[in-house]
Parts: structure tokens; C-alpha cells; sequence
């Protein structure tokens, strides 16, 4: 599922890409990843409107339209926000859900071979109340260690499941979480308040690293995610334990373990670096 650094990645491209651009046609092949609208409906709220912005919130992508409304994609496991400038492989436009033809004569496509995600229309109000449960954004220079150290003193459950709680922290989802502890020192089933507050420091500076770290490389590709230009992430090259279960530990030469113990995810840890 994409995490923050492949929304931020997408959404960063779409308002470099498509922002002032306007939508002259709707289409809707696949009218089961819609939400909060059906598709005649959206045809009447969106043809004519341009994109005004395009920015991330958590793991959704917000497309902020001149209507008022927003556009909120949440790509899940195989969606991918994609331009089309009449290139796009027939692969990819088979799996369109959604086309946004743009008055330039490109097109944007929700593309979702699985349709897991969703792409709703939303008031600001709506959105505001939609949002409302997220937690903070781990790249708000709010998010200091001292507040990462509160947030896990209200709770005994394993570190890495507080990590991926998105009503305490937004976008961290499995890779990262795995990246940041191991980073860190701290193993990832170890209750969240007994992590002391400089040990919290430690553990947010490595959240925010292996996140800016991923979006400066585009994020991380095994098999599904695109950015908006059909490409993939760099970063799965630079990943230390994430999908590395059974090999070296890049630090200490330990055999990485592999585990579904926390929640049923799949968490890669080193027990001598680890903690």
C-alpha cells in the first residue's frame, strides 16, 4: 500500500503537472471505487472545474478543485493516480476506473487493478470531518521527539503498532515503520511506553529521515506502486529490513528475522540490534 513518501511523490507531481489545468469530461468505467458520489453525479460537480492544488494528507491524495470541492484518492494496494498524454501503455488505460480529461488534451486516470481504493468527492467541511481522526503529520515541525515520547506513554500495545495507528501518527505504514525501528534500535514488538523519552527522540528523527529519504528517491516499487508518470520509486534499494527477512543485518552481519506476530503484518528485525 503506498505510504506517505508515494502519496507525497504523486501528489507533488500532479500539482507540478496538472494544477491550473481544467477538466472538460468525466469518465467512469469502474463506478466501484467511488465514495460519497456516484458517477452522473460527479460528471455534473467536476466538468468545467480546473485544479487549483494538488497535496497529501496522511496516505490520500487531495486534489483541490475551483468548484470548492476536493477530490480525496486513497490508492491502497494497486491504485495509482497516472497522465496521459496518449502514451499511456493499453496495460495501464485497461485498468482505468476514472479518466479526467483535461482542456489540453491529456487525461488523468485513477487506475486500480484490484479496486481496493477509493476516490470520493468531498466538501472542505466533509474532508475536515473525514480527517478529523488522523494523527499528526511526522514532517510537522510539531512532531518533536518530546511529542512522539507522549504519544507512547498512552499505550502498552507493541511500538510498531502505535506507529502505524494512523489516529496517532499519519502516512507510516509497514515499510517505513520497520525502516524507523531498525534505525532506531528498538524492537518492534517492545511495549510503547517503555520507551524512554530519549529513546523516543531517536525513533522520531529516524521517522523523519527514512521518510525524507524516501521521497527525495520517489518512494518505494516492489510491484504495484507508479508515480504519476507511470514510473517507479528508488528508494527499495536503500531498504535495510523491509523484504530482507533471512539476510545480513547491514549492521552487525546478524540473519535478519522475519515475523507476522504484530498484527498479522510482516515485521523484518535484527534481535542483536534490536532492542
Amino acid at each position: 500500500m503506498p505510504e506517505l513518501p508515494e502519496t507525497e511523490t504523486i501528489a507533488r507531481d500532479l500539482d507540478r503537472e496538472v494544477a491550473g489545468a481544467c477538466i472538460t469530461a468525466v469518465r467512469v468505467t469502474r463506478p466501484d471505487v467511488l465514495r460519497e458520489v456516484d458517477a452522473s453525479d460527479l460528471a455534473v460537480r467536476i466538468g468545467g472545474a480546473s485544479i487549483v492544488h494538488c497535496w497529501r494528507r496522511a496516505k490520500l491524495v487531495v486534489i483541490d478543485l475551483s468548484t470548492g470541492d476536493r477530490l480525496v484518492v486513497q490508492p491502497r494496494f494497486t491504485g495509482a493516480l497516472l497522465i496521459d498524454t496518449g502514451a499511456l501503455p493499453d496495460e495501464e488505460r485497461r485498468y482505468s476506473a476514472v479518466e479526467l480529461v483535461l482542456g489540453d488534451g491529456r487525461s488523468l486516470h485513477y487506475r486500480d487493478i484490484r479496486r481496493l481504493g477509493t476516490v470520493a468527492l468531498m466538501s472542505p467541511e466533509r474532508f475536515a470531518n473525514y480527517t478529523a481522526p488522523l494523527g499528526i503529520e511526522p514532517l510537522d515541525p510539531a512532531f518533536t521527539g518530546d511529542h512522539l515520547s507522549v504519544l507512547l506513554r498512552g499505550s502498552r500495545q507493541a511500538i510498531k503498532k502505535v506507529l502505524m495507528d494512523q489516529r496517532t501518527l499519519a502516512g507510516v505504514g509497514n515499510i517505513y515503520a520497520n525502516e524507523a525501528l531498525w534505525r532506531a534500535g528498538i524492537d518492534p514488538s517492545r511495549a510503547a511506553d517503555t520507551v524512554s523519552p530519549d529513546a523516543a527522540s531517536d525513533l522520531r528523527d529516524a521517522i523523519v529521515d527514512v521518510l525524507t529519504e524516501s521521497i527525495a528517491l520517489r518512494g518505494t516499487s516492489f510491484r504495484d506502486y507508479r508515480d504519476a508518470s507511470g514510473g517507479r520509486g528508488g528508494f527499495v534499494d536503500k531498504l535495510a529490513v523491509y523484504g530482507r527477512g533471512g539476510e545480513a543485518c547491514l549492521a552487525c552481519g546478524s540473519r535478519l528475522v522475519e515475523t507476522h506476530a504484530i498484527d498479522g503484518r510482516t515485521t523484518v528485525l535484527c534481535i542483536r540490534c534490536q532492542d
